[in-house]
C-alpha cells in the first residue's frame, strides 16, 4: 500500500503570506481579490486593509461598495478614477460580483479599469461564496495576477487553528490543553467563524479556569461527520443500540439521508483503510496522510480496526455503495434504506 506524500507537504499560499506582510508594512497594492472557504480569515483581513486605507471620520468620502451580479462599471470606474478626501488612499469594495462568468464585453471593459487603477485606489473583490473558484485560465486572471493578487483564505492547519483556540481561550481567562483542543476541533470542526461562538459558550459555560473535554461536550455544538463518527465507532464497540440512537437524531434533524449516506460511506473507507494500515505495521500517522484527517479520529480509527476483521470492513464499504445505488434508483424509502444498511452492519458484526 503506497502512500506518496503529496500529501504532507501542502502547497505554501504565497498570496496570503504576502498580504499579511504588506498590512504589516503599509504598503498595499492597487487591486486584490479575495476569496476561499475562510470566511473568518477573509472578513478579519480586509478589516485590517480598510483601518490602513480609511481614515476614522472619513469613511464616506473615501470607501465605495458595489454588490452583486451585475455591477455598473461606468459608476465602478467613476468609483476608482475618484480622488481621496483628506486621505492618501481610496477603497473600492466589490462584493459577490464573478466578473469571470460575465460577458466578453464587460470583461474587456472590467480589464480596461484594472489596468488604469490610480495609485491611491485600492480596488477589492470579494467573494463570500465558499465554494467560489477563480477562472485561472482567464485573460483578465492573469491580468489581475500582474497587478494586484489573487488571495485565497484556506481553512488553517490543525497545529494553527490550536494556537489559535488556546489564544481565544486565553483572551476569556481559560486554558485548554493539547488533547482537548484537537477534540473541539474534531467535534466542532475547523471553521473559525464558527468557532468563535464556541469558544465564548465554552468558556461561559466552564465553571473552572482549565476549559476540558466535559465542557466541550455539554454545550459544544458538534458537526453532522462527528456524530456519523460517533456513530461508526459505536458500531466498532459494538453498542448498537447507541449507534441507533444517534441515527435516530440525526434523521429528526431533518440532515437529508443522501448527505448522512455520503459521510458514512466516508468513514467506513476510512475505518478498512485503518485496518489496511493496522494489517501492515501502519501507525496513526500514516493513516492521518493518507485519508488527510486529523490527529484524534486517526487514532480511534486505529484503535478501534483492532476489534475488527478486514472482511468486515471490506463488507461495510461494500453494503454502503449498494445503498448508495439503491437511493440513487428510487427503490426504497432513503431513510428506511439507511436504518436496513445499520441493522446489516450490526448483525454482521455480531
Amino acid at each position: 500500500m503506497a502512500y506518496t506524500k503529496r500529501d504532507s507537504a501542502k502547497k505554501v499560499n504565497t498570496e496570503y503570506s504576502e498580504l499579511k506582510k504588506a498590512i504589516s508594512n503599509n504598503c498595499l497594492k492597487s487591486l486584490y481579490v479575495l476569496w476561499g472557504e475562510e470566511s473568518y480569515l477573509k472578513d478579519h483581513y480586509f478589516g485590517e486593509m480598510k483601518k490602513l486605507l480609511l481614515p476614522d471620520g472619513l469613511e464616506e468620502f473615501n470607501h465605495k461598495y458595489f454588490e452583486g451580479k451585475n455591477v455598473d462599471l461606468v459608476a465602478l470606474a467613476a468609483a476608482v478614477d475618484a480622488l481621496p478626501v483628506f486621505s492618501e488612499r481610496t477603497l473600492v469594495e466589490v462584493r459577490d460580483f464573478d466578473f469571470y462568468k460575465a460577458g466578453e464585453e464587460s470583461r474587456d471593459r472590467l480589464e480596461a479599469i484594472i489596468r488604469d487603477i490610480p495609485d491611491y485606489c485600492c480596488l477589492v473583490f470579494i467573494f463570500t461564496d465558499p465554494e467560489f473558484k477563480p477562472s485561472g485560465n482567464t485573460r483578465i486572471h492573469q491580468t489581475i495576477k500582474k497587478i494586484g493578487a489573487s488571495v485565497e483564505f484556506k481553512t488553517q492547519e490543525q497545529s494553527d487553528l490550536m494556537a489559535w483556540l488556546s489564544r481565544r481561550f486565553a483572551a476569556l481567562s481559560r486554558t485548554i490543553d493539547r488533547a482537548d483542543a484537537q477534540y473541539m476541533l474534531f467535534l466542532c470542526g475547523d471553521s473559525m467563524t464558527k468557532l468563535v461562538t464556541e469558544v465564548e459558550k465554552i468558556a461561559a459555560y466552564s465553571k473552572t479556569s482549565r476549559i476540558t473535554r466535559a465542557d466541550i461536550d455539554a454545550v459544544g455544538t458538534p458537526e453532522v461527520s462527528a456524530r456519523v463518527f460517533d456513530m461508526t465507532d459505536a458500531i466498532a464497540k459494538g453498542d448498537f443500540d447507541r449507534a441507533a440512537r444517534i441515527m435516530a437524531d440525526l434523521l429528526e434533524l431533518r440532515e437529508p439521508p443522501v448527505k448522512l449516506l455520503a459521510i458514512i460511506s466516508k468513514q467506513l473507507r476510512q475505518l478498512y483503510y485503518a485496518k489496511l494500515c493496522l494489517d501492515n505495521g501502519k501507525d496513526a500517522t500514516y493513516l492521518k496522510g493518507l485519508c488527510e484527517i486529523k490527529d484524534y479520529p486517526a487514532r480511534i480509527l486505529m484503535e478501534n480496526v483492532k476489534r475488527m476483521s478486514l472482511n468486515w470492513c471490506e463488507n461495510a464499504v461494500r453494503l454502503a455503495a449498494e445503498t448508495d445505488y439503491l437511493m440513487k434508483s428510487d427503490a426504497m424509502d432513503d431513510e428506511e434504506l439507511l436504518k436496513i444498511m445499520l441493522m446489516k452492519l450490526a448483525v454482521d458484526r455480531v
